[in-house]
């Protein structure tokens, strides 16, 4: 159970509430304690009684979704007779992170073939008109460990939605048509990436922190070759990802676990043990030297990218809660964060900065932050994002600034509840990274204890304005000054046209194009 803190006014009276100032559903929710008016008193209205209004904490206790399993295959379940329809969620581990390079197009295309290739015994055709006669949607996708699918259909139809979903997810049929529009697609994609400042900025700065990794790794014209996505290559890796032992399944809807378990009994048996498991993602070699980067290009804006590792790992620690706080107050936190408030609001240099602090749990992640700017304002825009990195290490934020962070995140809490299915899919991800089913109850918690003191230590322990790697896209003929003023050393000039020609046979994959 969860306790929220309301804002509230001091220094007035509780007023009788009334329909013209309080919605129904507050007061469904029972956040307002009100009282009787002292005789010949007069209610007060407006602004004035919506900031007189008193509010007890709300306790929220959240839904659960109860855990089974069907042949050894973790299954969660979660009721909801709503409405007449039932969801299906699967997750195997596996994905074009945990395959070499070798593998990385077919694994990436994987979950969009499933839903368009068609599957062993129906065209893609067939298995349109089929979705379409059962008003069937599902989704595919992968996030680089994992490929997930999702069902959603009435429960009328629950039979054969399942029995064709099934089919699409571990008997795909791979049709070659549907292979090479998706590969054209992709080659089309190569040749634009180096038109788009931002997704160039954001790629080239994932390739030059991490190499030859997959959080690194941008699709070229070499993984595209044929014989890389033929039907032996996407069979290959399907057969090792699409197994019993990297399955999790999740259902919600308009179902009782009596009339749901034979069906998933039935799936289950129907799907091959695994071979092998899939291996660990590997670790990468993360760039560790401040140093200052340009991708020459005449545009109108510069897109700047800036950051170095932190070794914050995501978990029940005082640091963590204080980091994502502190992040918030950074830059993460739109319009009221540091960040824009000094680039934006007091300097006018851009519309707006974000910041970033990835943590992931088994190596290290990055602390920073990006923003667009005019050419001739891209260095003073670099020196008042480094001006804020310094602040909010020297200085506490105010007590108010983290209250405000922090009812942000609690009183957001019980839009994580929305609906059955998005409970069962958080179940299904903590289950997979290993974390503990009440997470988000300690999540709340966690953040709930952050104080100013410590969103400053976590910024003094975590963030070194001197150890950052600077990218820049933009003009350089057109720089307020040049980069090296910045004091990193010398500028390093990043050529992404490089082995792009979707032409080639082999292209450079893996580590940046570098010159002096």
């Amino acid at each position: 159970m969860i306790a929220f803190r309301i804002p509230e006014a001091t220094g007035h009276r509780r007023v009788r509430p009334s329909w013209g100032i309080v919605p129904p559903l507050t007061l469904a929710l029972g956040l307002v304690a009100a009282t009787a008016l002292p005789s010949g008193a007069q209610e007060p209205t407006g602004r004035t009684a919506v900031e007189s209004l008193q509010f007890d904490p709300l306790r929220f206790t959240p839904p659960e979704a109860e855990r089974y399993e069907v042949e050894g295959v973790v299954v969660f379940f979660l009721p909801d007779a709503s409405l007449p329809l039932v969801d299906v969620l699967a997750r195997f581990e596996g994905g074009y992170a945990r395959f070499g390079r070798e593998n990385y197009a077919a694994a990436t295309a994987l979950p969009s073939l499933l839903r368009t290739g068609g599957t062993d015994g129906l065209t893609p055709d067939s298995v349109d008109v089929l979705m379409e006669s059962l008003a069937l949607q599902t989704t595919f996708g992968t996030a680089g460990g994992a490929v997930t699918a999702s069902l959603n259909t009435l429960r009328d139809a629950l039979d054969p939605a399942l029995d064709l979903w099934w089919a699409m997810l571990t008997r795909p049929g791979f049709d070659p048509d549907a292979v090479e529009v998706w590969r054209g697609r992709q080659l089309e994609s190569v040749l634009r990436r180096i038109d788009d400042p931002g997704r160039l900025a954001f790629s080239e700065f994932n390739r030059l922190m991490y190499g030859d990794h997959p959080i690194g790794w941008e699709m070229d014209a070499a993984d595209l070759r044929p014989e890389r996505l033929d039907r032996d290559a996407l069979r290959r890796v399907h057969g090792r990802i699409a197994c019993r032992e990297q399955l999790v399944l999740g259902v919600s809807g308009d179902v009782t676990w009596d009339e749901v378990r034979p069906r998933l009994e039935r799936l289950v048996a129907s799907l091959a043990s695994c071979a092998a498991p899939v291996p660990e993602a590997p670790i990468p070699e993360i760039r560790r030297e401040p140093g200052v980067f340009l991708i020459p290009r005449d545009l109108d804006q510069s897109t700047i990218v800036l950051a170095h590792t932190t070794s914050l790992r995501q978990g029940a620690s005082d640091a963590f809660f204080a980091s994502r706080i502190g992040n918030t107050l950074l830059g993460a936190g739109g319009f009221s964060s540091r960040l824009v408030g000094r680039v934006r609001t007091e300097e006018g240099y851009a519309y707006a900065a974000s910041s970033l602090w990835t943590t992931p749990e088994r190596y290290d992640g990055l602390i920073g932050a990006t923003t667009r700017t005019r050419p001739e304002a891209t260095v003073a825009a670099l020196r008042v994002i480094l001006d804020v990195f310094d602040e909010m290490r020297e200085a506490p934020p105010t007590e108010t600034a983290v209250r405000d962070a922090v009812d942000e995140f609690v009183n957001g809490f019980v839009f994580a509840f929305s609906s059955p299915v998005q409970i069962v899919a958080r179940r299904i991800s903590y289950e997979a990274a290993g974390l503990p089913e009440d997470w988000l109850g300690r999540y709340v918690e966690g953040i709930q204890r952050v104080d100013p003191e410590a969103v400053q230590a976590v910024f003094r322990r975590h963030l070194d304005p001197d150890r950052m790697t600077v990218l820049v896209v933009g003009n350089p003929e057109a720089l307020d000054e040049p980069l090296e003023a910045l004091g990193y050393g010398p500028v390093t000039v990043i050529d992404p046209d490089a082995g792009s020609d979707p032409g080639a046979t082999s292209a450079p994959s893996g580590s940046p194009r570098f010159r002096r």
